[in-house]
């Protein structure tokens, strides 16, 4: 079992949020939410996340950056096709900064399951601009058969909240379970990962620590 982040922290200080992230499995490209990085501001920039410059100094076998997703960013009143270019601009920005064998990419879609948009292939639209392993972030209730329909090969959900286990007979997908007690994991299965429900921004520095600190006898217990 293998340990990762979502994306948001509550650091302000580079350095830390770096070093927190390295502390996973599969360190992360951390995002600054309190320093602005929320997903609309970064969506809007035209720099790279503020970590990525001091996390490029490391290398790695497989890192993961998180993205918004196109039908979250289209809350932002954005049209299909210009929410496809800023998120196509805004990965293309920060991977130059993962100096990492295998990327992992995930696109985060936090209320995905009643929009009513075709985000399957809008999926594929950006997924097939990069070589990365591709991955979908939702921490809501989600119409389930059809992420694992979709070309993606990992699915990270709050598994604290949902069985999705009801959804499939032989998996495909690999999963990363979003968990808060061993108990959340249903179907663990070599490859899979687990992770935070959600991302961390709403917790302090020492609840971070304890959430690793979770994460880590989470998977002690089950390896």
């Amino acid at each position: 079992m293998i340990i990762t982040g979502v994306g948001s922290v509550p650091f302000t200080d580079q350095k830390d949020a770096v070093e927190y992230s390295r502390k996973h499995d599969i360190p992360y490209l951390p995002e600054l939410t309190k320093c602005g990085e929320s997903m609309q501001n970064y969506l809007n920039s035209t720099e790279p996340l503020a970590c990525a410059p001091l996390f490029s100094e490391y290398s790695y076998d497989i890192a993961k950056l998180q993205s918004v997703g196109p039908v979250t960013a289209m809350n932002f009143k954005l049209s299909e096709d210009i929410a496809t270019l800023k998120i196509i601009d805004h990965i293309s920005r920060n991977l130059k900064y993962i100096n990492a064998k295998k990327i992992i990419l995930f696109l985060d879609e936090p209320v995905l399951g009643q929009s009513g948009l075709p985000f399957v292939k809008m999926w594929e639209n950006i997924f097939e601009e990069f070589d990365v392993i591709r991955g979908v972030h939702t921490c809501g209730n989600m119409l389930w058969d059809q992420l694992f329909n979709a070309k993606i090969d990992i699915i990270n959900f709050d598994a604290s909240l949902y069985d999705i286990t009801k959804y499939y007979t032989n998996r495909t997908k690999r999963i990363a379970w979003g968990v808060k007690s061993p108990g959340d994991i249903k179907d663990w299965q070599s490859g899979d990962l687990i992770t935070a429900p959600c991302g961390l921004d709403q917790y302090t520095i020492e609840e971070c620590d304890e959430i690793l600190a979770n994460l880590q006898t989470i998977k002690s217990s089950v390896d």
